[in-house]
C-alpha cells in the first residue's frame, strides 16, 4: 500500500537526484555560467554585419571591448556584457545596433501557453528569452509551471515556494484585502459591510511585507532575470481555492498583473511567461497579464486536438472573468480580457515527415494568418541542448559540427525574428505608459 508519505519520500529522493544531475551539468562551482561568443558569431549572427567590417572597426577604435584572443590569435571571444557595450558604442553605416523599442511604452508581456504537456512551451520560452537577450533586449521570465523546467534551464535550483508566483498571489491577497477593508471602513454610505478577515496562517507568513523586487532572481545571462518556480509551488491551485473562499471578492486572476504594474516601466523590454499545461489559477494569471499569446503545438493529430480543446477552455474561462463584479484596480489590464495578438507555432517539426506536413497544412487552414510561417524544426542539436538544460544559443558550436549547430540555431532564429516582428506590431498598439 502506498500513501502520501510514501509518495513524499519518492519525491524527496527524486529531488536529490535532480540536484545531482544539475551539478554534473553545470560548471565545477555547480552554477550555470554563460559562455563567450566568437567574433564570427557576434558579427554575422548577432549584429548581422560582415565579419571583416566588424574586425576593421575593432582595429580602428581601440576604445571598444576587444574580448579574449585565442592563443593562435585567430579568433576573439566576447562576453555578453562586452557584446552589449559594443552594441551601445558602435554604428554600422551610421545605423545603431540597439534593438527597436517603442518610446513611452512599458515592457511587452508574452505568454507561451497550451493545455498539452510536451508541446514545447518551456523550450520556446527559453529560446525566445535567450534570442531576445542576444538581440539587446532586457528580459524578465516568469515561470508559472511547478515542473520548473524553465527555472532549471536558467540554472536555478534553490527556490522556495514563497518566492514563486504563489508568493506573489498570497502577497496580493493580503494587500487587496487590506485595500478592500480600508475602503469599507471609509465608506460614507452607512451600509454595514463585514470586514474581510484572513487567518494567521495566511497573514503571518510575512509575504505581505516583501517588496516587488524580492521575487526576482538573476540568471547566468546578465540581461535576463526570472521569477522562478519549484515543485512545492504545485499546491498553489489548492491554496488559491482556499484564498478565494477567504475573500470571494479577491480578483485572483489579476495578482501577477498588479505585481507587474508595480515594476518601473523601463525595467525590462520583454516579459515572457512559461505557463503550466493546464488552465488553473496560475495560468489564468499569466493569460490575464499577457499582451500577446503564443500557442505552441506539436505536429500530430492529438496535439491538434488538445490545442483545439485549450482554445475552447480558455475562451470559456475568459468569458467567466468578464462577469467578475469585484471592485479591483485594473492597472494596465482590462476586462473583458483581449490580446493584442495571438499566434500558433508548430514545434518538433520534421520537414521530411509527410504526416507533419499534412498537419501543418491543417493548422494553416484552420488558424489562417494566426499561424506562424516558420515552425521550430526537430534537430539532433536541439535534442542535445535539451538534455543539458540549455538552449542552442548556449551550446558552443565547437562541441559539434558547425553545420549541425547552425541548422539548429537557424530554426530558432527564424521563429524568434517572426515573434519579434509580431511583438513590435503589438507593442506599438500598447497604451503609453502613465
Amino acid at each position: 500500500m502506498y500513501g502520501h508519505k510514501d509518495l513524499q519520500s519518492l519525491r524527496d529522493s527524486s529531488l536529490k537526484m535532480q540536484s545531482w544531475i544539475r551539478k554534473q551539468t553545470f560548471s565545477p562551482g555547480h552554477e550555470k555560467t554563460l559562455r563567450r561568443f566568437s567574433s564570427w558569431e557576434v558579427a554575422e549572427l548577432i549584429f548581422q554585419v560582415n565579419q571583416n567590417t566588424f574586425r576593421g572597426r575593432l582595429v580602428a577604435e581601440p576604445g571598444l571591448p576587444s574580448g579574449e584572443i585565442e592563443a593562435d590569435g585567430r579568433q576573439r571571444w566576447f562576453s555578453l556584457e562586452e557584446v552589449n557595450e559594443l552594441r551601445r558604442k558602435m554604428k554600422i553605416n551610421r545605423k545603431s545596433l540597439l534593438p527597436e523599442r517603442p518610446k513611452g511604452k512599458r515592457a511587452l508581456r508574452a505568454a507561451v501557453a497550451n493545455f498539452k504537456g510536451g508541446a514545447g512551451k518551456s523550450t520556446v520560452a527559453l529560446h525566445f528569452a535567450h534570442a531576445a537577450a542576444l538581440d539587446g533586449y532586457r528580459v524578465l521570465c516568469i515561470d508559472f509551471d511547478p515542473q520548473a523546467t524553465l527555472s532549471h534551464s536558467m540554472g536555478l535550483a534553490d527556490v522556495t515556494e514563497e518566492h514563486t508566483v504563489w508568493g506573489i498571489m498570497a502577497r496580493d491577497l493580503m494587500r487587496e484585502t487590506e485595500r478592500m477593508n480600508a475602503r469599507t471602513a471609509g465608506a460614507e454610505s452607512g451600509r454595514q459591510v463585514p470586514l474581510r478577515r484572513l487567518p494567521a496562517s495566511v497573514s503571518d507568513t510575512g509575504l505581505g511585507d516583501l517588496r516587488v523586487a524580492d521575487f526576482i532572481r538573476k540568471t547566468s545571462w546578465p540581461t535576463i532575470d526570472i521569477v522562478p518556480s519549484c515543485a512545492n509551488a504545485a499546491f498553489v491551485e489548492f491554496a488559491s481555492a482556499q484564498y478565494r473562499h477567504l475573500n470571494p471578492e479577491w480578483s485572483f486572476f489579476a495578482a501577477v498583473s498588479r505585481w507587474l504594474d508595480a515594476l518601473p516601466d523601463d525595467a525590462y523590454d520583454l516579459v515572457i511567461f512559461d505557463c503550466p499545461p493546464a488552465i488553473g489559477y496560475q495560468s489564468m494569471n499569466a493569460v490575464f497579464a499577457a499582451d500577446v499569446l503564443y500557442i505552441p503545438s506539436g505536429p500530430g493529430y492529438w496535439e491538434y486536438d488538445s490545442t483545439t480543446s485549450f482554445i475552447g477552455q480558455l475562451a470559456e474561462a475568459l468569458a467567466d472573468l468578464a462577469d467578475f463584479k469585484a471592485d479591483f484596480p485594473a492597472g494596465k489590464s482590462r476586462l473583458p480580457k483581449e490580446f493584442l495578438d495571438v499566434r500558433f507555432l508548430l514545434t518538433r517539426f520534421e520537414p521530411g515527415n509527410e504526416l507533419h506536413r499534412a498537419m501543418r497544412d491543417a493548422f494553416g487552414k484552420v488558424f489562417g494568418s494566426r499561424m506562424t510561417e516558420h515552425p521550430i524544426e526537430h534537430t539532433r542539436a536541439v535534442e542535445q541542448s535539451g538534455r543539458f538544460l540549455s538552449s542552442i544559443y548556449e551550446i558552443d558550436y565547437r562541441d559539434m559540427t558547425r553545420e549541425t549547430w547552425r541548422r539548429a540555431r537557424a530554426t530558432f532564429d527564424q521563429a524568434y525574428l517572426e515573434f519579434k516582428r509580431h511583438a513590435l506590431e503589438a507593442w506599438a498598439k500598447l497604451e503609453d505608459a502613465e
